[in-house]
């Protein structure tokens, strides 16, 4: 199932994705209101009464927006370094444990946003990655156990400000100011998505595909990531974890043939089941 928070109209709605359209929950349902958080927190329950309004879905949504599918995490957790030929691409060294980092809410933003540069910011670049979802409270979890905690996933572009990254030894300002998280256009619940270790992942600048890989190709599995973050740091619903970018960032190429992301540029993140994820750099 893929479930979208939409503003139409100044309100937001909870959305239910087919093949023929978006259509409110609020107008399918009886015994609303309904958010993405009252999904989280009914869980399985919730699941089972939204699939069975799919073949009841009549009217469709006009004039909507796609607003991030969730937009209070408590927590936004990052995977820096998890594809091979990106560290390669990067000169770094091959990292033994999870290189995590973090953003806030304020850097999410849904399909279709605007995306201005932070600050005095000049090298903006794209990082096309995978997002999990957090579905229940997860607490050193095992390794095989660790993707029944997951709620769902979706599309994510670590839009990374490298003059601000690289200013001091932690990575924050470059990763975590206002924007810098586009995710969507929605979520896949995990029972859609099959083997999340296992699925294409492309990024396109301007129409031109920039990045190409699988997620198999990641060095720290999501079953491993959701595990490992779980023995330390215990993962509530709603917390999302960006799971890593594969090779072809701006960063990646020779220091003179790095061409920045500039306004009017256009970059999208496209994985397999997912769906397609837009943001305009203004």
């Amino acid at each position: 199932m893929k479930l979208a928070t939409v503003g139409v109209n100044g309100q937001e709605e909870l959305a239910l994705v087919t093949d023929h359209g978006l259509f409110a929950v609020n107008q399918l349902a009886h015994n609303g209101p309904w958010t993405i958080a009252r999904v989280l927190e009914e869980g399985d329950t919730s699941l089972k009464y939204l699939e069975g309004l799919v073949p009841e879905a009549h009217a469709t949504l006009q004039g909507y927006r796609f607003l991030p599918p969730w937009s209070h995490p408590e927590k936004i957790l990052c995977v820096g370094l998890n594809y091979r030929p990106h560290v390669a691409e990067g000169h770094f060294d091959i990292p033994t444990h999870p290189v995590l980092f973090n953003k806030y809410p304020n850097a999410l933003r849904g399909d279709g946003a605007r995306v201005k540069a932070p600050g005095d910011a000049r090298q903006m670049d794209y990082e096309a990655e995978l997002v999990i979802m957090m579905g229940k409270r997860a607490r050193n979890v095992p390794e095989d156990d660790a993707l029944d905690y997951v709620f769902g996933y979706m599309n994510g572009n670590d839009l990374s400000a490298r003059d601000l990254q690289f200013r001091t030894s932690q990575w924050l300002l470059g990763k975590a100011a206002d924007g810098l998280g586009p995710v969507g256009p929605y979520v896949v619940t995990a029972d859609s998505v099959g083997d999340p270790d296992n699925l294409e992942i492309q990024g396109f600048r301007n129409g031109e595909l920039v990045q190409r890989s699988n997620t198999n190709q990641m060095i720290f599995s999501c079953r491993f990531l959701v595990s490992y973050i779980s023995r330390y740091i215990t993962l509530e619903p709603g917390d999302l974890i960006f799971t890593g970018t594969p090779e072809g960032v701006i960063l990646g190429k020779p220091e003179g043939e790095r061409d920045w992301l500039c306004p009017g540029d256009t970059v999208s993140v496209a994985i397999e089941g997912l769906g397609e994820l837009t943001t305009h750099i203004g």
